[in-house]
């Protein structure tokens, strides 16, 4: 006979009529086989536990503070030079964007200005007439020779100075000095289609990390997910120290874009 459409339930499992046994009553009897329901084909499956332990849950943060405290009387003297020099072209020297965090919280990142002022309405231009600079932004999220960038701004990207207010971000804990890098909210839909988004919701936002010192400016945006994953799951105390040790590297090679 045929079979009956089978109704989905929460545990994942359906019941489906497979037959109909003739009793010694006379009446038919129903014989119902449990099967599995299986998930839609746009649903990816991605299997990850937060990380644990002293370390992660109350040691990095301590580390976080820790640090800040010991640097800050060297950070406020270039920050205030730094803010001087950026403010001379008449333009905002910090400003904030909200950015997504953990837990899919929006939270306001600091930095300072290294584009000319209205830079988004200039990559807006710049998408609507030039097509390759809009399949590159597709795909990347960022432009690998951006007109909008000073030349100013561009040794403050090569050293990462203009991050250094994000340290205000780790002090109020929406962020921390390493850890994968935030996104917009409007890169949301996009990073959460790439394999391995999982753990980035389950971490605090980093000034740097994993996917910084290994690709830079060079990598895929969705192959930051990759990079997040791997960081979460080998978060501990020695690797965060290294991560630390190979910034400093990079920032003193100057290879930031």
């Amino acid at each position: 006979m045929p079979i009956e459409p089978a109704q989905e339930r929460e545990d994942t499992m359906a019941f489906t009529v497979v037959d109909e046994i003739p009793a010694k009553s006379g009446v038919r009897v129903r014989q119902i086989q449990k099967v599995s329901k299986s998930k839609p084909s746009h649903v990816r499956e991605h299997p990850y536990l937060p990380p644990r332990g002293v370390y992660a849950t109350f040691g990095k943060r301590v580390l976080d503070l820790t640090i800040i405290a010991l640097l800050l009387p060297f950070i406020l003297p270039v920050l205030a030079i730094v803010w001087f020099i950026t403010a001379l072209d008449g333009g905002q020297a910090i400003y904030s964007q909200t950015r997504v965090g953990k837990g899919g919280k929006i939270f306001r990142c600091w930095k300072i200005r290294t584009m000319v002022p209205k830079a988004e309405a200039v990559l807006q231009r710049l998408i609507a007439n030039d097509p390759a600079i809009a399949a590159e932004w597709a795909r990347n999220q960022k432009l690998a020779h951006d007109p909008r960038i000073t030349r100013w701004g561009r040794i403050l990207r090569k050293t990462s100075i203009d991050e250094l207010p994000q340290l205000f971000n780790v002090v109020t804990g929406d962020m921390s000095l390493i850890g994968p890098r935030p996104f917009t909210p409007e890169q949301k839909d996009m990073y959460d289609e790439c394999p391995n988004s999982a753990a980035y919701y389950h971490l605090r936002p980093g000034i740097s990390g994993l996917w910084q010192v290994d690709c830079r400016s060079s990598g895929t945006f969705g192959g930051r997910a990759g990079y997040d994953m791997k960081y979460a799951r080998s978060l501990g105390l020695m690797a965060d120290l290294r991560i630390v040790f190979r910034t400093i590297s990079v920032v003193l090679r100057a290879t930031g874009k």
